[in-house]
């Protein structure tokens, strides 16, 4: 395969994987990747994590999104926790990397596009999550109720009513409480529904406006 078979297969694309161009052509394998670490050391071809790549620039006719790759670089997975949580505004800061959760391994991957952080769930809680558009891009995203419950369940220890009053949670009234309360069950986590309690009765004192959640 020359370059321009190569542009010509990936030039609409955001991202493509090594099987992908091996099953474009007759050349080997290996011979797929040793031509893709030439362009990648000609600026040509970007690696975004090991396999999977992307054109430069001035050969890609997709735009790159990264929250739209971040489902992309690493399958099944879709964004949550802090990221999330920023993104519905639930919380007062934005996060510049992007959290995802898979039922996969863990995984980090750091490329030109930014920083991608994958932590693991199990599969039945591999749920709540929907599709959203972006800068024009479509990504997958937790629902609110659901990022919260991802970001409780992956850090570490209990969740306080003082550890969540530092989180200086807001605009608590776009959670769905029934919601939120039946995807904790889900979890099968006794402290999960705690903190669920906590964060619910926290969040009716924030409404009444004698407390800042």
């Amino acid at each position: 395969m020359n370059f321009e078979e190569l542009v010509k297969l990936t030039g609409e694309l955001p991202c493509f994987d090594l099987p992908l161009v091996v099953q474009a052509t007759d050349d080997s394998r290996e011979s797929v990747r040793v031509q893709l670490s030439r362009w990648m050391a000609q600026g040509r071809v970007i690696g975004l994590r090991r396999g999977v790549y992307t054109l430069s620039e001035t050969y890609r006719r997709a735009p790159m999104i990264p929250v739209a790759l971040a489902r992309h670089l690493y399958t099944p997975s879709y964004l949550s926790g802090l990221w999330a949580l920023g993104y519905y505004d639930l919380i007062p800061e934005r996060v510049v990397w992007l959290t995802s959760v898979t039922p996969r391994v863990p995984r980090r991957f750091e490329n030109p596009f930014g920083v991608f952080d994958y932590q693991n769930i199990k599969q039945e809680a591999f749920f709540g999550y929907r599709t959203a558009t972006q800068s024009g891009a479509e990504m997958l995203v937790a629902e609110p109720e659901k990022a919260l419950l991802d970001h409780w369940h992956l850090t570490a220890g209990e969740w306080t009513a003082d550890r969540l009053a530092e989180m200086r949670y807001q605009n608590s009234h776009g959670i769905d409480a029934a919601r939120l309360q039946t995807y904790a069950v889900r979890f099968r986590s006794p402290r999960l529904v705690r903190t669920v309690r906590r964060w619910l009765s926290l969040a009716a004192i924030a409404d009444e406006g004698t407390v800042t959640l």
